[in-house]
């Protein structure tokens, strides 16, 4: 008998090559999902995701949720790699009774394996990025990789999913058959809005990933942009997040001259990453590429009444569309994003008023209970298609027997 055997509640296995307390819009977006079935009375969820450890795998409660962590034996890029994963994601999915899988991408590897050892298990593909494609920063065996990974394997996963998520129109999901979109969302009651933006100091802030295999962020550009900045009085760019790339930021602004205008404030969690956002006078999301499918601190700096600048790519594209809470730019243009920034920091009205249209876009489109119930009654039906579907496999209570659940397929031209 499985562990999910002794209780009424269906299990819901949230698969994600990373997780809280590691720092990324995924990152939140999966362990927003996980927390809404753990609240839900007759769902219970499990995280399936990597560790620290090459070798041991970890089960613990986490905020009221279990996270069972696999071993990783190495990194290649951005991905966690352990050629153990498909006994153990199967094992692991028949000890908890799992009746759905939810899984997270992009990373290649764990989630594509998770929706590869499902079984008859229903599945739910959620795609966070357009493509890959790092750029021009990248080399181009890296995006010869990526490609060969969205052409030839990345089909195969999407058509074995029972049904592919698109966070964004953006998303490689968007417009697969049988897709449904659920954006991220923000937790408005948390992402507060401070004082005025014009009462701000002139803190142009950053937050996300500083890793050297994420450099389609743009932070070199924002870098380079504040050189055009030097005679706003007070202006200065904060770093909130960590990563191998910070060290090199750093180097970058002290060799322009800027060392006493760019500064690291560390990664931040929480009541500390709100309070940074609402004390902001403008949020910057810089990046160069589609791979920004959505970008969810865009989302949490207009919860917070901060004006925000991006650049002109997908999800920026996409979160900022009929909303006056921001400017967008040409990637890659330090000085065009300078300006947009300028405008901003010297102009009190203009930034009240994109502050005020932020928290009234977010309160209206992207409150995560309203997100979340979406992912609930998917799972719900899920298991129910399921189950209607295999009543001959049903055990003690009318379960559907673990491991050997029916696994809605759609039907291929």
């Amino acid at each position: 008998m499985t562990e999910v055997e002794h209780s009424r509640r269906r299990t819901v296995a949230i698969v994600a090559p990373h997780y809280p307390p590691r720092i990324g819009g995924v990152e939140r977006y999966a362990a927003r999902v996980a927390q809404a079935v753990a609240d839900t009375p007759d769902l219970s969820p499990v995280v399936i995701t990597t560790g620290s450890s090459a070798f041991r795998t970890t089960s613990a409660m986490e905020d009221g949720v279990r996270v069972i962590r696999l071993g990783v034996w190495f990194t290649l890029s951005n991905s966690p790699i352990n050629p153990l994963w498909p006994l153990q994601v199967r094992r692991w999915l028949r000890r908890t009774g799992a009746e759905v899988v939810n899984a997270h991408a992009p990373v290649p590897g764990l989630s594509d394996i998770a929706i590869g050892v499902s079984g008859r298990r229903p599945t739910a593909f959620t795609y966070h990025s357009g493509t890959m494609h790092k750029g021009e920063q990248a080399s181009g065996l890296a995006n010869r990789i990526i490609d060969c990974y969205e052409r030839f394997v990345l089909p195969r996963v999407f058509d074995r999913a029972t049904v592919p998520v698109a966070n964004s129109p953006v998303s490689l999901a968007a417009g697969r058959r049988g897709a449904v979109q659920i954006t991220p969302g923000v937790d408005v009651a948390a992402f507060t809005p401070g004082p005025p933006a014009s009462e701000r100091p002139r803190d142009v802030v950053y937050v996300g990933r500083i890793d050297r295999t994420s450099a389609w962020k743009g932070i070199d550009v924002l870098v380079r942009a504040m050189t055009y900045l030097t005679d706003v009085p007070g202006a200065r760019l904060r770093l909130v997040g960590s990563g191998d790339a910070l060290p090199d930021h750093l180097q970058a602004a002290a060799d322009l001259g800027l060392a006493d205008r760019v500064e690291s404030a560390g990664r931040l969690e929480g009541e500390q990453l709100a309070e940074a956002m609402r004390n902001a006078a403008v949020v910057v999301l810089p990046s160069l590429t589609d791979a920004e499918s959505a970008g969810m601190v865009l989302l949490e700096a207009m919860a917070c009444a901060t004006p925000v600048v991006a650049s002109s790519v997908g999800g920026p594209r996409f979160v900022l569309a009929d909303s006056e809470a921001g400017l967008l730019v040409a990637p890659g243009d330090a000085e065009a994003l300078a300006e947009a920034c300028r405008s901003i920091l010297e102009d009190g009205a203009l930034a009240d008023a994109m502050g005020a249209a932020g928290r009234r876009h977010v309160e209206q489109r992207f409150a995560w209970p309203e997100l979340t119930r979406r992912y609930v009654e998917l799972f719900r039906g899920l298991i129910a298609q399921a189950a209607a579907q295999a009543p001959a496999r049903r055990g003690p209570r009318g379960r559907l027997s673990s491991g050997r659940s029916s696994r809605s397929r759609r039907s291929r031209s």
